[in-house]
């Protein structure tokens, strides 16, 4: 019997989304502070094999599947996320100053597609709180930072607040994510735009260059390009140096789903994300993986569902995978069942 989908989700989707996340995260941290715990969950999520293992932008990663950024957007649960089997961990988006996001109800769920629609708009309490977490976290597990701009900041002064983002979490986190992808902050995906991008992405990396150590830097895309804005994403990354990218964020796309229309209407603006992304995340990771000659790396993420979209996703080109909305529906023990089909495929 699965546990957390008989019992677990069934109460967590009697609450609305963001409680329902507030509360399971709470739980969570008091169920991983009575001793032993930890190694319990651990010992039934957890799943090793050096076949699982490899290098992707100069780090070792300890398996392929990750947990996207959104779900702990400020390094609240590190170390007891890292006890569930996850290889990497992306925190974000974080922005300079903290800011509330958009107004609540801000997260919706279609259970008859497996998909959520969230309009968050990066609320966090700001880069140096979560820093002061990261500070005191005990997992070495791999951590990325997802960056962003603040929403009252214009799009002309934008990389001012990538670049105070990236000095407050430099010391503390092994990659950066440049997110300028995300539908819920007015006119961020103009920031996708070449020139706009090639120069946000050229002052950032200058900014690593002159570290004692670069870290890798990743540009997060949406699922809504072109081909064409593909084309130009293969070309700026190119130019500019960056270490890879991450495809894809949500969508703003509505079409194909099976929930009822009214009700899709009335949700209103968000970024779908889950089942009805898989196919086109898919896509665009082999668009990208083939049409630039495998000249960089790609975490693929958007719908991962199951080990199949997984592997699917891996094979379309991805050297690393990330779960988000798959994690919601499916549980923890989805991070599991992967690995063990990553290895068995011989992927």
């Amino acid at each position: 019997m699965n546990l957390y989908k008989n019992i677990v989700r069934p109460i967590l989707f009697k609450l609305d989304p963001e409680p329902a996340h507030n509360f399971t995260f709470g739980w969570i941290r008091r169920a991983s502070s009575i001793p032993g715990v930890g190694s319990i969950i651990k010992a039934a999520y957890g799943y090793k094999s050096p076949k699982l293992e490899r290098e992707v932008f100069g780090i070792r990663f300890p398996n392929p599947v990750g947990l996207a950024a959104g779900l702990d957007k400020e390094a609240q649960l590190i170390d007891e996320l890292a006890n569930m089997g996850f290889g990497f961990i992306e925190i974000g988006t974080l922005t300079p100053v903290g800011q509330p996001g958009n107004p609540e109800p801000r997260m919706f769920r279609l259970p008859e597609d497996k998909a959520v629609i969230n309009r968050m708009g990066f609320n966090n309490q700001g880069v140096e709180q979560a820093v002061k977490r990261l500070r005191a976290r005990k997992s070495k597990v791999i951590v990325g930072g997802n960056i962003g701009k603040n929403k009252v900041t214009p799009n002309e002064r934008a990389t001012e607040d990538y670049e105070k983002c990236f000095e407050a979490l430099y010391d503390y986190v092994d990659y950066f994510v440049v997110n300028v992808s995300s539908p819920n902050t007015p006119n961020l995906r103009a920031l996708q735009e070449k020139e706009p991008l090639k120069e946000l992405l050229s002052s950032v990396k200058k900014l690593n260059e002159a570290k004692p150590k670069a870290k890798p830097i990743l540009l997060k895309i949406a699922p809504d390009l072109t081909d064409g804005q593909l084309d130009d994403i293969i070309e700026i990354v190119g130019e500019t140096g960056i270490d890879g990218v991450i495809a894809t964020n949500t969508t703003i796309d509505r079409s194909g789903l099976t929930a009822d229309k009214n009700k899709v209407e009335n949700i209103g603006a968000g970024g779908l994300s889950g089942a009805p992304v898989t196919k086109r995340s898919t896509e665009v990771i082999r668009y990208l993986h083939e049409k630039s000659g495998e000249s960089f790396p790609i975490i693929g993420v958007g719908g991962i569902m199951s080990p199949q979209d997984a592997i699917d996703k891996l094979k379309a080109g991805a050297s690393l995978i990330q779960i988000y909305t798959g994690f919601i529906y499916e549980g923890p023990g989805l991070v599991k069942r992967i690995n063990k089909a990553v290895e068995k495929a011989g992927l």
